[in-house]
């Protein structure tokens, strides 16, 4: 009696399931990383040059571009509709990790914790609904539209001008996760006119300078993780 052979496996490029790793992780430290503001002197300068004065950075947005570079990877890897997948499973680990942040923000403290670091991690775990929710729905919008703005370009240019694909879908994605984000999290609350253009400015400058050589670097470790050759 023949006994029954193995299920097969599925097959998943290696490329593809490591960034899909990456992309989920990069997903849920954003909004950690996006407790914290820096100021970037060049930044700085361009941000009171244009009336803004010196301009700080909420530093989720290093996260936000690897996800722009990783969903942009992906689609010039393998296609627009596994990157929109993408996008689209990032939604779980993004909530996932605001419910666990409530959840353990809510939970009493160890007495034998230090006050200030007891402090410091109730003030990094918190937050209003309304920023949950305009973190959601930026990250929809924007990522999306990020994958189908690089696919477009992609299909009129072929194969040709990456680092321009890459940059331009960047730009423009960011611009629409800084209207939609500061929008719902923040509008009536102050003023937000002079905080979209200074964010808008930053995140613009900071996609132009880093996503088009890191593009590169990406989409050719995931090559070289298919065993194929850069184009």
């Amino acid at each position: 009696m023949n006994e029954p052979s193995a299920p097969s496996a599925l097959s998943i490029p290696r490329s593809l399931f490591f960034l899909s790793i990456f992309y989920g992780g990069m997903v849920c430290i954003a909004g950690v990383l996006g407790n914290k503001q820096v100021t970037l002197g060049p930044i700085s300068a361009i941000g009171t040059w244009f009336g803004l004065g010196p301009l700080a950075v909420e530093s989720g947005i290093f996260a936000f571009l690897l996800l722009v570079i990783v969903s942009s990877s992906v689609a010039e890897l393998h296609g627009r509709a596994t990157a929109n997948r993408l996008v689209q499973f990032g939604f779980v680990p993004l909530i996932v990790s605001i419910i666990l942040s409530i959840v353990v923000r809510a939970l009493p403290a160890s007495p034998d914790m230090l006050p200030a670091n007891r402090d410091a991690i109730q003030l990094v775990l918190g937050g209003t609904w309304r920023i949950w929710l305009g973190g959601i729905i930026a990250y929809g919008i924007s990522q999306t539209l990020n994958v189908t703005i690089f696919s477009a370009l992609k299909g009129q240019e072929g194969s040709h001008l990456l680092w321009l694909r890459a940059g331009i879908a960047s730009v423009l994605s960011q611009i629409v996760d800084t209207l939609i984000f500061v929008t719902v999290a923040f509008m009536g609350v102050f003023p937000i006119g002079e905080l979209i253009a200074g964010q808008m400015l930053a995140k613009v400058v900071l996609s132009a300078i880093l996503v088009p050589p890191l593009i590169y670097l990406v989409v050719g470790f995931g090559r070289r993780l298919d065993g194929k050759k850069a184009a």
